[in-house]
């Protein structure tokens, strides 16, 4: 994933920007940087995250660093923001994107020009260096801006700083947010999180819409490509990515994941069977901690902290791409609460499951620490696709999935969408053994997954204004000649 951040000011907003980026820091724990733009003309810093904090990191930089315009992200992938010089200029530019198509537009870079890049590690290319490639294939920075938007199969959000502003471009489906504050007459500035600009002193201005292009100046703004009318913003960014007080298309994280937990609780509450009588209600933290107290109200069974996530150091453990790495930080950052957990009966909501490892671990974590039983809710319902549109995980392959391992037990490897589809409707039979099968493997003395109807109420918003490819597959909207409306 990674999260984005801009000012344009009549003053100094090193600071600004430097709080503005440390704010997604939630957003990636590989990379960082910072771009401003002062009297040395253009600077930039990037540091490796991995080890310490945002802050850390950049308190040296901060000091050295001046100006009154400025970029900074926090990337869990390629280092950015970069500094280009071209026939448009010299600009700064940061994404937050996944480019799926990425060998198709390099082959055409080379062919439009004789054209480099710089290789990274690996021999990978740097995915904001290609976006900048593409725009200056277009003779002004908001056409580039627009043809890049158009070309990128995947996703694509970002911004672009020159020495008089901010171009700032929002994903052409809108999978991922961009917010515009204002500081009363004084600043302008952009934020991928709604939250993270309003103790400096901004209040919200504006959401960009889906593909929308502005571009920001001390004075105002002004859009250079409306917005078009498909929308397809990522769930997750509410089941899981996003802060609790981040606002995305009027939705507040923290009240949808109450309402999840009340939905749960629901379908729950008009079939329990005897046997079930959970004693406590719990989330893994922290993602699934709201989820649990919006069960908690509507179940009224007592909302309770059975186990403590030791933060601030233990990062995101689905950022590492070592599964071994990803198990020792999921089991060295709970620390249990024997009193609140032995001979108790458990119901644990979690946002997702995507392997299985985690979460099974956590049970026999609570089960060792002498709970009866746990009750498994996750917050969201089976994950069946691999996404295509956001860094979610590093999975390199759809068998990375608890759910698609247990369909090729029973099903082979060739399994068509068709059958997928069958897998994916809670009332079907095949979806209820596979259900029941992840429990066995996992352990759990019940598992219930949110309903895919009942998820996209708790957001708010119509399911065709949503992605949901992860569970049914609909939302890839790059093939498509015309909108059908999924």
């Amino acid at each position: 994933m990674g999260g984005i951040f801009g000012v344009v000011s009549k003053k100094e907003c090193v600071l600004d920007v430097f709080f503005g980026t440390d704010y997604h820091s939630h957003l990636g724990t590989r990379r960082a940087g910072m771009a401003m733009y002062g009297d040395r003309g253009f600077d930039r810093a990037i540091h490796n995250i991995q080890n310490s904090p945002f802050r850390t990191k950049f308190e040296r930089d901060v000091t050295e660093f001046n100006g009154n315009i400025g970029i900074g992200c926090i990337s869990d992938y390629e280092p950015q923001p970069l500094l280009i010089q071209s026939h448009l200029g010299s600009y700064g530019i940061t994404t937050v994107c996944k480019i799926n198509n990425m060998d198709e537009l390099i082959a055409e870079a080379y062919n439009v020009g004789r054209t480099q890049f710089l290789e990274m590690s690996g021999g990978n290319i740097n995915p904001t260096e290609l976006v900048a490639t593409l725009i200056n294939q277009k003779d002004t920075i908001a056409e580039g801006i627009q043809y890049a938007l158009e070309r990128v199969d995947g996703s694509l959000t970002l911004l672009v700083m020159t020495d008089k502003g901010i171009y700032a471009g929002r994903d052409l489906y809108g999978r991922t947010p961009l917010m515009i504050g204002k500081k009363e007459d004084e600043a302008y500035c952009v934020a991928f999180e709604s939250f993270s600009y309003i103790n400096l002193g901004y209040k919200d201005e504006k959401e960009l819409g889906p593909g929308e292009i502005v571009y920001i100046t001390a004075d105002g703004y002004e859009t250079l490509r409306p917005a078009q009318d498909i929308m397809k913003i990522c769930t997750f960014l509410w089941i899981y990515y996003g802060y609790p007080t981040s606002t995305y298309e009027g939705v507040n994280v923290e009240a949808m994941r109450y309402n999840c937990g009340k939905a749960l609780a629901i379908r729950d509450k008009s079939s329990w069977a005897d046997d079930v009588k959970p004693d406590l209600v719990a989330g893994v933290p922290d993602s699934g901690t709201a989820h649990a107290i919006g069960y908690a109200n509507e179940s009224g069974i007592p909302f309770s902290r059975p186990f403590i996530k030791y933060t601030p150091t233990w990062p995101r453990s689905f950022m590492p791409t070592d599964q071994n790495q990803r198990n020792l930080i999921a089991r060295m950052k709970l620390i249990p609460v024997d009193r609140l957990i032995r001979g108790k009966s458990l119901l644990l909501i979690d946002d997702s499951i995507v392997r299985g490892t985690q979460l099974r671990e956590t049970t026999e974590f609570l089960y060792n620490s002498g709970a009866g039983e746990v009750h498994i809710r996750p917050a969201c319902p089976p994950l069946l696709h691999g996404c295509k549109f956001l860094n979610f995980s590093r999975s390199n392959s759809e068998y990375d999935l608890i759910t698609r391992r247990v369909i090729r037990e029973r099903e082979g490897e060739n399994v068509s969408d068709e059958i997928l589809k069958d897998y994916a409707d809670p009332d079907s039979m095949n979806y209820k053994e596979m259900v029941d099968e992840i429990k066995k493997q996992l352990n759990f003395t019940s598992l219930r997954f949110h309903r895919l109807d009942d998820m996209v109420e708790s957001v708010g918003l119509p399911k065709e204004r949503l992605c949901t490819y992860c569970w049914d597959k609909q939302g890839d909207c790059h093939k498509c000649a015309s909108c059908n409306g999924c």
